[in-house]
């Protein structure tokens, strides 16, 4: 009977490994050319010439000599710069996340912050801010959203696994909404009991990079690595998933422990990128299904390729926040919703013809 479903399953579209090699490069190049408009857009010109010769300049064994004066370079290096690399992070994690999260549950819509982290990280930020002194620039913000979030998808887990039905995907899709509605609510209410950090709250929780500093990068950067290396090392295996629990386990796969070592990577790593970002919403959405129609259906493309164009996506996405009300600054989060929100209503029309 396995067999039978198998074969009448279709597999994911292979591709010649050329046409692969010509997507990385051109992701490649993408994922650069976004760097570099990050780097040179902003009130002080700074040409791509010069960003690439002050880059090699610190590269051991070139010398290459930095045109840049002290100014360009505070400016380049201590605020642009962080600023840049911390939202290719992030971006390359919410996508390759989503990614993951549509091969482990079999959705087309699953997105990162399906069981319960955005809505986890929230709480957390909210009561950080709401008690703090600093607001937003706190540097207890990030660890108290990364705490609240990895506690959301602890108690998801617990609650899936407590329904009856093990760690399938259905119980833990409805305890991920079970526990998102329950921390929405407690949020409000902190929120309604200090109303005088309303302001603060709001900016944290639409997003963006303004405060970014080189801190954040490197204390986000180890866990979206990590994350990122275990989800690519695994895109095989979301191929043999999507063909059904079943299917998979016929062909020796241990679907409930691959799937809680796929969820927890994604997760940890989502958790970090929200962390010191905020809640940036429909990343994880774009940037696989755009991969998929493109190039191919199959995670061994859509897993590494989300990361490097989810990471050139939100620089661009941060640039177009940054540059749109000038010298006001839009929330990253509005700028993806967007156009996130028309992307996912064609991909709810066109689910079935994309899975």
């Amino acid at each position: 009977m396995a067999v039978e479903s198998l074969r009448s399953r279709p597999l994911p579209r292979a591709e010649p490994r050329g046409v692969l090699l010509r997507w990385a490069a051109g992701a490649g190049l993408f994922l650069a050319g976004s760097l570099v408009v990050g780097l040179a857009v902003g009130p002080v010109h700074i040409g791509a010439g010069s960003i690439i010769a002050a880059a090699l300049s610190h590269v051991p064994l070139i010398h290459v000599h930095s045109s840049l004066d002290a100014v360009q370079r505070a400016v380049l290096w201590q605020l642009r710069a962080p600023r840049v690399v911390l939202a290719a992070l992030v971006g390359g994690m919410l996508a390759i996340a989503g990614s993951a999260y549509q091969g482990a549950f079999r959705n087309p819509l699953a997105d990162p912050y399906l069981l319960g982290v955005a809505a986890g990280a929230g709480l957390g930020a909210t009561i950080a801010i709401a008690d703090g002194s600093a607001g937003t620039k706190s540097a207890i913000v990030p660890v108290a959203a990364f705490a609240g979030a990895t506690i959301a998808v602890v108690f998801t887990y617990a609650l899936g696994s407590s329904a009856g039905s093990g760690r399938t995907t259905g119980a833990l899709i409805l305890a991920g909404v079970t526990v998102t509605s329950f921390m929405t609510a407690v949020q409000t209410f902190v929120q309604q009991e200090h109303t005088n950090s309303l302001r603060d709250i709001f900016t944290w929780l639409l997003g963006g990079f303004s405060t970014a500093t080189w801190h954040d990068v490197i204390i986000s950067a180890p866990y979206i690595l990590a994350s990122s290396a275990v989800l690519i090392l695994h895109r095989r295996v979301l191929d043999v998933l999507s063909l059904g629990d079943e299917e998979a386990k016929s062909l020796g796969v241990d679907v409930g422990r691959t799937r809680l070592i796929i969820v927890t990577a994604a997760t940890v790593g989502t958790a970090a990128a929200v962390s010191v970002s905020g809640l940036i919403g429909f990343v994880g959405i774009i940037v696989p299904h755009t991969v998929r129609l493109l190039v191919s259906t199959s995670y061994r493309a859509v897993v590494p390729l989300s990361l490097v164009v989810g990471g050139g996506f939100v620089v661009l996405t941060d640039v177009l926040a940054r540059t749109v009300l000038s010298p006001s600054e839009l929330p990253i989060g509005v700028v993806t919703a967007f156009f996130g929100a028309p992307f996912f209503a064609i991909v709810l029309r066109t689910s079935r013809s994309i899975r």
